[in-house]
C-alpha cells in the first residue's frame, strides 16, 4: 500500500468516517500488520476503552442429527449413525443445572436440523430450561434453525419467534451466516437458508426487540473480497435495524483427528488450510474498522486458541465470550488443544494478562460486575500462563 493511501485511510479512521468496500479490500492487502492493528485498536478503544467483556455461559447442542451435510461441518450426523444423539429435555436441563453454582448467566443453544423432531420440542425445551434456571438468559437457535422450524411446523417465522419469546428466548444465535456471497456459499452450504432468509429472520427478531449476534466463517475457500462483502451486508442491515450487538469472526476448523466412525465429514479440508495468525489479525482488524455501527467484536477463544484470542484483543476485539463448558461443533473438528471450559478466574487471568480490564456482562451486554485491571507489578515481571 502506498503512503498516500495509508494517510487517506488513517484520516478516515481518525475522523470517524465510514470506510468503503474499496477501503476494506485495500486494508486486507496491506502487509503492514502493525499499522493495520494500530488502526483497529484505535477504533476498538474509541468504542470500548480498555475493557474486555466476558460472560459465564454454557453451550448446549441438544442434537447433532442434521438433514444437511455442509462441506465444513464435522458436527453433523445422520439418523442411525454412530455418535448421533438427541437429548431428552430432562437431560438438557440436568446439564444446565450443573453450572448453577458457577452463577451461570447464559445458555447458548445450537442444534442440527433434525428431520423428525417435532416443532413442539423446541419451545418445550426453552420453557423447561427457563423454569429450572429462571435467571439465566436463553440465547438459542440460528436463523437456519428458525427457517427449518417454519418448514416442519407450517408456521411463519413471525409466529415461531413469538412462541419462542413467550417460552423464554432472549436472543437468537448468529450462526448459519458462514459467507453470504453465493460464489462461495454454493460450495460450502447444504441447506437453503441464504442471505435473503437469514437477514429476513434477524430483521424480524430485531423488530420484536431481540438483540442478536452476527457471525462470519472465514479461512476456507473465500477471498478477502467475500469477507468485505459479508461485513457490508451486515452493516447495511444494522443501519436499518440497530439490532446486532456483536460481530463474531469464526475461524474455520480442519479435522485434525478422525471421527470415531472413520468418516471425514469436512470435505473442504483437502483443498484448504486454516487461517494463519496474520490472516486472523487482518480479519479482526478490517472487520472492526468496517463495522462502525456495531458496538462489539468477539473473539471466540475455542476457535482461535487462548494466545490467539489474547492477540485479537489488541487487533479489534473487545469480547472473549465466556466459560463455554462444551462446544461440540468445534471440538468435533479441532485438535489443537483448547480446553472445554474456562472458569471465571481463568477468563480474568487471560484478560488481565493481555493488558485489559475485565467486565462481566449478560447476554444484552448489561454490566454485571467490573473487575480490577492488570497488576502493573506483575506485568513488569512476566509470569507463565497457567494453560
Amino acid at each position: 500500500m502506498d503512503a498516500g493511501l495509508k494517510r487517506e485511510l488513517e484520516a478516515k479512521v481518525y475522523a470517524g468516517e465510514r470506510l468503503s468496500r474499496e477501503d476494506g479490500v485495500a486494508l486486507y492487502e496491506t502487509d503492514d500488520l502493525a499499522w493495520l492493528g494500530g488502526l483497529a485498536h484505535y477504533a476498538r478503544t474509541r468504542k470500548n476503552g480498555d475493557v474486555v467483556h466476558f460472560n459465564v455461559n454454557r453451550h448446549l447442542n441438544m442434537t447433532n442429527v442434521c438433514t444437511a451435510s455442509c462441506a465444513y461441518c464435522s458436527f453433523q450426523r445422520k439418523p442411525g449413525e454412530k455418535d448421533a444423539y438427541t437429548m431428552r429435555i430432562e437431560e438438557a436441563v440436568k446439564l444446565a443445572k450443573a453450572m448453577e453454582n458457577d452463577q451461570l448467566t447464559e445458555l447458548h443453544i445450537v442444534n442440527g436440523l433434525h428431520p423428525t423432531l417435532p416443532w413442539r420440542y423446541y419451545p418445550r425445551s426453552l420453557r423447561a430450561l427457563k423454569e429450572a434456571l429462571p435467571n439465566v438468559a436463553l440465547k438459542a437457535f440460528t436463523a437456519t434453525e428458525i427457517h427449518h422450524f417454519e418448514k416442519i411446523s407450517g408456521l411463519s417465522a413471525d409466529e415461531i419467534l413469538d412462541e419462542l419469546i413467550d417460552a423464554g428466548l432472549e436472543s437468537l444465535t448468529g450462526g448459519g451466516a458462514e459467507i453470504f456471497d453465493w460464489e462461495v456459499r454454493q460450495h460450502i452450504v447444504d441447506h437453503d437458508t441464504h442471505w435473503e432468509d437469514w437477514s429476513r429472520i434477524h430483521r424480524l427478531a430485531h423488530s420484536k426487540g431481540l438483540k442478536t449476534p452476527a457471525t462470519m466463517l472465514y479461512g476456507h475457500i473465500e477471498e478477502p473480497r467475500h469477507r468485505v462483502d459479508h461485513v457490508l451486508r451486515l452493516r447495511e442491515l444494522q443501519d436499518e435495524t440497530g439490532g446486532f450487538q456483536v460481530f463474531i469472526p469464526l475461524r474455520y476448523q480442519h479435522d485434525f483427528h478422525d471421527s470415531r466412525d472413520g468418516k471425514v465429514r469436512n470435505t473442504l479440508q483437502a483443498r484448504t488450510t486454516m487461517a494463519t495468525g496474520a490472516d486472523m489479525i487482518r480479519t479482526f482488524a478490517v472487520s472492526r474498522l468496517l463495522f462502525d455501527n456495531v458496538p462489539h467484536v468477539k473473539v471466540f477463544w475455542v476457535m482461535h486458541g487462548l494466545a490467539g484470542a489474547q492477540l485479537m484483543l489488541n487487533h479489534g476485539a473487545d469480547d472473549m465470550d465466556g466459560s463455554v463448558v462444551e462446544y461440540k461443533i468445534t471440538h468435533d473438528a479441532d485438535g489443537f488443544g483448547t480446553p472445554n471450559k474456562l472458569t471465571r478466574d481463568d477468563l480474568l487471568d487471560l484478560i488481565r494478562d493481555a493488558g485489559f480490564r475485565p467486565v462481566e456482562r449478560n447476554t444484552r451486554y448489561e454490566i454485571i460486575r467490573e473487575y480490577p485491571g492488570p497488576d502493573g507489578d506483575r506485568r513488569e515481571t512476566p509470569q507463565p500462563m497457567k494453560f
